[in-house]
């Protein structure tokens, strides 16, 4: 008789920018507990994370992350007011220098990259090619990263269409689904006073207010008893932010994984990005949370 096969088991990595690296703390968390994904895919910055792991780069990865200060942030940020704010460029060309491009047939894990076609909608799913520059495309985040042309279509952040890709993750063979979900607490965050960041000699904290002046030129003039209005960073985070939660919620009802990871950490910023050990720590404590669940599942 033949013996029964063992489950696939799909690691589905979910957008949220900076809270992103939150998924290594995951990963893991995830492998600690002896759960070894058998493949990965994620939208946005999880494709990013899912990426280096399918690469078995998840080392080399965390260890350029932890090191990561503002200054690197704001080195990679090539200002670019057509299209988005940030071009991405300079991202993309520090991954190219110091990870090996290779072809995402040829990863270490099977491996998708969710994108939305900006003309028509659509979700699409990438799945051959240079893995950097699927990346590239499921993390062109509408107004902040510019969009990306990929065989005849302008390609933007696939968290527009599938936040948590669960339905990739089963399209590509996974009987059992591991969805990680950065969204869940994020409604209003942007809305509430948040302090600028500081760096030594202020330069960083600096660079930011002269930011948020210059966007908020376009904000109505506040007159006495008017409210504070939100700067157009924050009304568009915000936007963003309830859209993904609403269909994530959505998505995940239609084509339920079979267990949702949680990472709380709305208080962290779009740009946060230097704040890697605490996304980590929270990945962590994010699977400890569900760890008898996990261990139902096997």
């Amino acid at each position: 008789m033949n013996a029964p096969r063992r489950p696939r088991v799909g690691l589905a990595l979910g957008s949220g920018s900076a809270r992103g690296w939150a998924h290594v703390g995951v990963i893991r968390a995830l492998e600690q507990a002896g759960v070894r994904p058998d493949l990965v895919c994620g939208t946005s910055i999880g494709a990013l994370v899912g990426a280096a792991y399918a690469a078995g780069e998840i080392d080399r990865f965390e260890q350029w992350l932890l090191g990561l200060g503002m200054a690197d942030v704001l080195s990679f940020m090539d200002v670019h007011l057509s299209g988005g704010l940030i071009k991405g460029e300079r991202l993309m060309e520090f991954f190219r220098r110091n990870f090996i491009d290779r072809p995402v047939e040829e990863l270490d894990l099977p491996f998708g990259a969710v994108a939305t076609a900006l003309h028509t909608g659509a979700e699409v799913w990438l799945r051959e090619g240079s893995t950097i520059d699927a990346v590239r495309a499921s993390i062109a985040l509408p107004a902040l990263f510019t969009p990306v042309l990929r065989d005849g279509r302008m390609l933007v952040d696939g968290g527009l269409v599938n936040p948590v890709p669960v339905s990739l993750a089963r399209a590509m063979g996974a009987d059992i689904v591991i969805a990680v979900d950065l969204n869940t607490d994020l409604i209003g965050r942007h809305l509430r006073e948040q302090p600028v960041p500081t760096a030594p000699g202020g330069e960083v904290s600096e660079w930011l207010r002269k930011l948020q002046d210059n966007l908020g030129v376009l904000l109505p003039a506040r007159t006495n008893g008017t409210p504070h209005l939100p700067s157009m960073l924050d009304v568009v985070a915000s936007s963003i932010n309830i859209m993904q939660v609403r269909i994530s919620r959505s998505r995940m009802a239609g084509e339920p994984p079979d267990l949702v990871v949680t990472p709380h950490l709305a208080h962290l910023g779009l740009l946060d990005f230097h704040r890697t050990q605490e996304a980590i720590e929270a990945g962590k404590r994010a699977v400890a949370a569900v760890l008898p669940g996990l261990h139902a599942l096997f």
